[in-house]
């Protein structure tokens, strides 16, 4: 993440703006210029502080940082510009999440790849409310993915976007 960075100068040196009988204080001067490289990295940052969240302008490591704000995969093995659409269509993949829609969605932005998911709908009731629901199906979830893909980030994917209960097919077609 941010740190300091060697060398860089502030816009705003401390030492210049204090009163005059500390213009020439040797110790003063010193002690200010120690506390300007660690606010420089600050200051620069606040200057443009709007392209560090304008995300084709990001940095990666912010990008990585906003990925953790939106609780999107922020991993840096994968492309800057995979994890940059991550990041933008994570509110859009938390709304669906859990739904056909939500799977689909998520495998899309995240392998870039067409995707096909289908729902069984497969769902289960009670008349009374301390009885067993009856045995109907398993509820279900096929994936169809066409193209090269990396077959364990698309596992990653779906344990984060199926609920736990449903049972996943995956076909990968080529």
């Amino acid at each position: 993440m941010r740190g300091s960075v060697p060398g860089l100068v502030s816009p705003h040196p401390i030492g210049q703006q204090l009163p005059a009988v500390y213009l020439e204080d040797d110790f003063a001067q010193r002690f200010t210029a120690g506390l300007d490289e660690v606010l420089a990295p600050i200051l620069l940052t606040l200057d443009c502080l709007d392209a560090y969240f304008d995300l084709g302008l990001a940095p990666p490591d912010f990008v990585d940082w906003l990925a953790g704000w939106v609780a999107a995969p922020g991993d840096g093995d994968r492309p800057l510009d995979v994890r940059r659409d991550l990041v933008r269509h994570a509110v859009e993949v938390h709304r669906w999440r859990g739904t056909a829609r939500g799977v689909a969605l998520a495998l899309r932005v995240a392998t870039g790849t067409q995707v096909e998911v289908v729902d069984s709908g497969a769902v289960t009731c009670s008349t009374t409310p301390t009885g067993t629901p009856p045995p109907d199906e398993a509820p279900e979830v096929r994936v169809r993915i066409r193209g090269e893909v990396d077959e364990m980030l698309v596992r990653q994917v779906l344990a984060s976007a199926v609920p736990a209960h449903v049972r996943v097919t995956l076909e990968t077609q080529p």
